[in-house]
This record gives C-alpha cells, sequence and structure tokens, in this order.
C-alpha cells in the first residue's frame, strides 16, 4: 500500500492553515488546500498493515487503504471512485468527521497516524476540479414514493440511496433551507456552505425533490408514499437544571449557532432577535466539538474574554494505560478554534447562575470536582 517504506522516511504533516488574525477577520474556512506533493507523501505513508483497523475505526467502512494507494499512484478518478463507493458525501466529512479512522490506524501504535481526514478532503475537491462529480440519475425507477422526513447529513445520504435505487424520493424539511445540521449547526469556518450547495444541486438534477418549510404530519405523507424514513435529527438541547438558568444571556449553543449561520447566509437577522459575543465576558460550559465551534464564532463576534468549562480532567499528551489503541483516544487536543484564543478550565461543574435587578447573568459559580473510580465505573 502506497510506499512500502513511506512510513519509516515521511513524518505526519498537517494541512495548511490561514494565520489566525487573519481567519479572526472573517468566516471563510480555517484550513488550506495541502500541496499535491505533499499530498501524496502523506498518502504513502499508508503501510502494509496486514489488518487495517482505520476499517474498524470508519463508521462508513471507508476503504482507506485503497484510496491511499491510489493517490500515492496519481490515480485521483480511480480514488474518488474508491471513496464514494462507501461514502456519499466526502467532502462533508472530510471536513467535519473527528476521523476515528486517525484514532485506529494501526500507524498509530507507536508513531503519528496517517492523515487519513486530509487526504479524503483532498480527493473530493480535486473530483469536483476535474468534473469527475456530476449528475447521474438512475437509468430505471420503480415507480415507488419514498418520504424523507429531516434534510441533515443522514436524511440526505438516505436519499440518495433510495434514489440510486430507483425510487422517487421527496425530502421533506421543517426550516426555510436544506441542509439541517450541515446548514445551521456547523459554523461557516469549518465548512463553507458553497460546499453543502454544490452538493445539493447535483442531488437535485438526479431527480430529488426537496420541500421546505413543512412539518410533516404522519398521516399526511402515508397517503402518498410507500415508506417514510425518519431522519429528523436530535435538535432537542440537553438543559443544565441549576439555579438561575432562566436569567438573560444564557443560551442554547444550536440557538446561538444558528442565528449566526443566518447571517453568513445574508439573512436579515434583527439586532433584538440576535445572540452575540461583541463586547462580553463568555463562558462556554462544555468541552466538545459543540463548544468548540461556538469558541471559534465567539472570537469571530469580538468578545472581551472566553473561558470555556469542561466536567472532564485535561486530558493527557498521549494515551493512558486504560485506554489502549485502537480505542478511541482520549488525549489533548488543540482544535483550530483553540488555536485563535481562550481558556479551557477543566475539571469543574457549574452550580449556580447569578444575576442583577434587570433579570440579566452576571456570576457564574462552579466547583472543582473530581473523578474517581468506583466498582470499575467513573464518579
Amino acid at each position: 500500500m502506497g510506499k512500502v517504506t513511506g512510513f519509516l522516511e515521511i513524518g505526519r504533516k498537517k494541512p495548511p492553515a490561514r494565520p489566525v488574525q487573519e481567519r479572526l477577520r472573517d468566516w471563510k474556512e480555517v484550513y488550506l488546500p495541502s500541496p499535491e506533493d505533499d499530498l501524496k507523501k502523506q498518502a504513502a505513508r499508508c503501510m502494509d498493515c496486514g489488518i487495517p483497523f482505520c476499517h474498524q475505526g470508519c463508521p462508513l467502512g471507508n476503504l482507506i487503504p485503497d484510496w491511499n494507494d491510489l493517490v500515492y499512484r496519481n490515480q485521483w478518478q480511480d480514488a474518488i471512485q474508491r471513496l464514494h463507493a462507501t461514502n456519499n458525501f466526502p467532502e462533508f466529512t472530510g471536513k467535519l468527521c473527528p476521523a476515528p479512522c486517525e484514532g485506529s490506524c494501526v500507524l498509530g501504535i507507536n508513531d503519528d497516524a496517517v492523515t487519513i481526514k486530509t487526504v479524503e478532503n483532498t480527493i473530493i475537491d480535486r473530483a469536483w476540479e476535474e468534473g469527475w462529480v456530476a449528475p447521474q440519475p438512475p437509468a430505471v425507477r420503480t415507480g415507488k414514493k419514498v418520504a424523507v422526513v429531516g434534510s441533515g447529513p443522514a436524511g440526505l445520504a438516505a436519499a440518495d440511496q433510495l434514489n440510486r435505487a430507483g425510487h422517487w424520493v421527496t425530502v421533506f424539511e421543517r426550516s426555510d433551507r436544506i441542509g439541517g445540521l450541515l446548514r445551521y449547526g456547523i459554523p461557516e469556518f469549518k465548512m463553507e456552505k458553497r460546499f453543502l450547495d454544490r452538493r445539493l444541486q447535483v442531488l437535485e438534477k438526479e431527480g430529488i425533490i426537496f420541500r421546505t418549510n413543512v412539518d410533516v404530519g404522519g398521516r399526511e405523507v402515508m397517503g402518498e408514499f410507500e415508506a417514510i424514513v425518519l431522519a429528523c435529527g436530535a435538535g432537542w438541547p440537553r438543559d443544565l437544571p441549576v439555579p438561575g438558568r432562566e436569567l438573560q444571556g444564557i443560551h442554547f449553543a444550536m440557538d446561538y449557532l444558528t442565528l449566526q449561520n443566518r447571517r453568513c447566509e445574508g439573512d436579515r437577522v434583527p439586532e433584538e432577535g440576535f445572540i452575540t459575543a461583541n463586547g462580553k465576558r463568555v463562558v462556554i460550559i462544555g468541552g466538545g466539538d459543540t463548544g468548540a465551534d461556538c469558541l471559534g464564532t465567539v472570537h469571530r463576534q469580538g468578545a472581551l474574554s472566553v473561558h470555556q468549562f469542561e466536567l472532564l480532567p485535561k486530558p493527557p499528551a498521549a494515551r493512558a494505560p486504560d485506554n489502549p489503541w485502537p480505542q478511541w483516544p482520549n488525549v489533548f487536543r488543540v482544535s483550530s478554534a483553540h488555536e485563535e484564543g481562550g481558556e479551557r478550565v477543566y475539571a469543574v461543574a457549574t452550580q449556580r447562575f447569578i444575576g442583577d435587578e434587570q433579570g440579566k447573568v452576571r456570576q457564574l459559580q462552579a466547583l472543582k470536582v473530581e473523578m474517581a473510580r468506583g466498582g470499575g465505573r467513573i464518579e
């Protein structure tokens, strides 16, 4: 696979990124395309490992060693065919997936894993540039109609597969635009929405019908379609039931991110209904990917300061003994948003919010916590 001795000769190299001070002035994507020569070298690090555990890590079962080898050999069109065999939308996963495949890469046992995510993203970018991604309507139609409720990544993938099988597919979306989480949950600096729109145009030309601003009622749909796929997403937020939660200035992440994404789409969002961090001292409760999305948004809106709270202790720099390969490595990571600033506070639990006479939040009380193992469980 690739260059037989590549993993011995070539080190891992991250994709280039725009300078922090430059990217904080706009909402464009952080990362830049990798030079082709660098990319082929990174693909060459994919070793002949015998049993590629990256397959185990990838929820899609992507044929990762195959397309790494094809990239190294400059066979890009074959690479996109192999990638599309298991992945409907590589441009989405290549930008947004946390890359569990890299966590289970065999090379990662005692070296840095192959940059699988970067190779994947570059393959699909090259395919679009070359015109290899084009509408391919099914040759035969079954005559059956299928409704897909929800137009997020799951709904779009289901619609694509059903349409390929020859069914007539209609996708219903409650919001005013197609895309679900891809449209309104993912910040523009992680994935510019032109990439989503580009793929939607292909799906429409292949025969998929999209209907927005529709709150589906089960009986109405059943009368028109032979089958229904429910891909409604998980839009219900997880609340924090502590005293003072009702104060003004405390927001759910999705409410916050959606409003900024609407402005990035060009929508006119009135100031009185907009949530902004401009000129404010911000606390983000939650240290995961969504928290990082909020962090990058806060930076671009011009916050005075920002602290990100995480309930768990700070992860180690390398795998702990109880976190062996090929498990997902619970190690310290720095996202592009963390590179841009802010302070991360670990092992802290929010106890209450305190407000002023106008009912606006002014303070947060929290406790330092310690994780302890008891009966084989973390408490």
